[in-house]
């Protein structure tokens, strides 16, 4: 069957797009600064001047306000590399096991200046037992993270990790205190938006002519918390020079926008995007009946309903879009290339006969986004599961449930990180064998029993189906012509701070 065209399912839910997000969107443009003004941008999700990673994952656009405003030991730049953050400069040891950072003189918003010891309670804090932190469980390999001078701070592996820099280049890695900023931008409420503007060099040469360039309103940015229709709207109204934290659950209103395909930006991102089977009561509790309902799905079907060439499907339980990671190719299940009627034939036997048995066949509850995008994906699943006699009904994402969608970006090249996301996690079901040579993996110092493991690992959680892929995770953001500096890349990082259009 043909894959529907994005407009039809859209056409589905345009009716319950807000009837005042539909009506700004129709307005024509309208720009109130000139180029000279501040750079604008809209980021969807809720903006919190006291965000903190410590209490767990952020909205995009706190994300955005901490990577401005708190920035890491390091940062990414506009191409998603590695760049300066906090540490003017670091070296890694040729055992790969110890990492020194040299922090830049800097101080927090209250003027007290930072210090390698504030940097590394800071961290621990973030590690800590009670830490909701969404990176906790990622940095295994860390024994120690100790001030040495009041200027260098050291991070000590027990065995080496290659992906250490990006880990610590997450926006949610930044280093905030007590809810204070270091920079490289400082924040100041102007209504319902953050004005940043950059702290000036404290070491230049000429301190008037550094707080001249930093107080340049070219050189600030109006950064603004909204829905994504709203911050649609205020793109295509002239309000805003760029939106940021497009996801697949919000891609449908951007169609409603009419605002030009040439303005979108799809980052080509690997990651994990597809159900976790939470509960393994009834149905759900037979390895072979899971296995099916990953048959049943026709994902280049549902990937083909949001209309976006860039969005992949994917099968394998570790990400497949791009070979990065260090470790064993991504093992296909044995399926993978057997017919979509096949499938379907197969998927269907496993749950007739677990009818034909006497049990009963309990609708699943899924948990996806209550979003357009989010009810385009369930009505696509569900007709899937339909088609082989599995019913089941959608609730929201805290509702207890037998699937929930997982929808995350790899946040570095470590083959272990996708195994990781999906053994023993409180969403995630748990096999003891998989969870131990995830953990004899990370703990191994041969790069060959490092991928054997893995291999091993890869094997038993396929064998035992967890997780069922769909497809890469879809992040996206508009830019106008202005933002130079906002392209797409595999990390999905725009720090605010390399968007800026400086003066000539």
């Amino acid at each position: 069957m043909t894959a529907m065209p994005l407009h039809i399912p859209l056409s589905r839910t345009i009716g319950r797009l807000t009837a005042a997000g539909l009506l700004a969107l129709a307005l024509g443009s309208c720009g109130l600064f000139g180029e000279r003004g501040p750079v604008r941008i809209a980021a969807i999700g809720a903006l919190n001047s006291a965000a903190n990673p410590i209490n767990g994952e952020l909205s995009a656009a706190n994300a955005a306000l901490l990577d401005a405003t708190s920035q890491g030991l390091v940062s990414f730049d506009g191409e998603g590399q590695i760049d300066v953050g906090l540490a003017e400069r670091w070296t890694v040891t040729a055992d790969g096991r110890s990492y020194v950072f040299r922090i830049r003189e800097a101080k927090w918003a209250n003027g007290r200046k930072v210090t390698a010891a504030d940097v590394a309670n800071i961290l621990e804090g973030y590690r800590a037992p009670r830490s909701k932190h969404v990176l906790k469980d990622d940095f295994p390999e860390i024994e120690t993270i100790k001030a040495m001078t009041d200027s260098v701070i050291e991070i000590r592996l027990s065995v080496p990790q290659p992906g250490m820099l990006e880990l610590l280049a997450q926006p949610s890695m930044a280093i905030v205190n007590r809810g204070l900023g270091w920079g490289p931008m400082r924040p100041k409420r102007t209504g319902r938006a953050m004005l940043l503007t950059p702290v000036a060099d404290p070491l230049a040469e000429d301190p008037d002519a550094a707080e001249a360039a930093a107080a340049d309103p070219a050189a600030s940015i109006e950064l603004t918390g909204t829905s994504a229709a709203a911050a649609l709207a205020r793109f295509k109204n002239g309000y805003a020079d760029g939106v940021v934290g497009g996801r697949f659950s919000t891609l449908p209103y951007f169609v409603a926008s009419n605002i030009g395909r040439s303005r979108l930006v799809v980052d080509p991102v690997p990651g994990l995007f597809g159900l976790s089977i939470v509960s393994i009561d009834g149905f759900l509790g037979v390895q072979a009946n899971r296995e099916a309902l990953s048959r049943a799905l026709r994902r280049e079907r549902i990937v083909g309903a949001f209309g976006l060439q860039e969005w992949e499907p994917q099968v394998t339980l570790r990400p497949d879009l791009y070979t990065r990671d260090v470790g064993p190719t991504p093992l296909l299940p044995a399926w993978a290339d057997y017919p979509e009627q096949m499938r379907f034939e197969q998927a269907k036997r496993a749950v007739d006969a677990w009818r034909d048995s006497g049990n009963v066949v309990e609708p699943l509850r899924i948990a996806v986004p209550d979003s357009p995008g989010g009810r385009i994906l369930f009505a696509y699943i569900a007709a899937d599961f339909t088609r082989i006699g599995m019913p089941s009904r959608r609730v929201a994402m805290t509702a207890k449930t037998d699937l929930r969608l997982i929808d995350e970006v790899m946040p570095n090249d470590d083959a272990l990180w996708g195994l990781r996301r999906l053994s023993c996690r409180a969403d995630t079901m748990c096999h003891r064998d998989a969870q131990q040579r995830i953990d004899e993996a990370t703990a191994a110092t041969s790069t060959a029993d490092r991928a054997r493991l893995i291999g091993e690992a890869e094997q038993l959680l396929a064998g035992y189906s967890p997780f069922i892929p769909i497809a890469t995770p879809l992040r996206w953001s508009v830019a106008s012509q202005r933002l130079t500096g906002l392209r797409a890349n595999g990390r999905s990082q725009h720090p605010l701070n390399h968007l800026i259009a400086l003066p000539n």
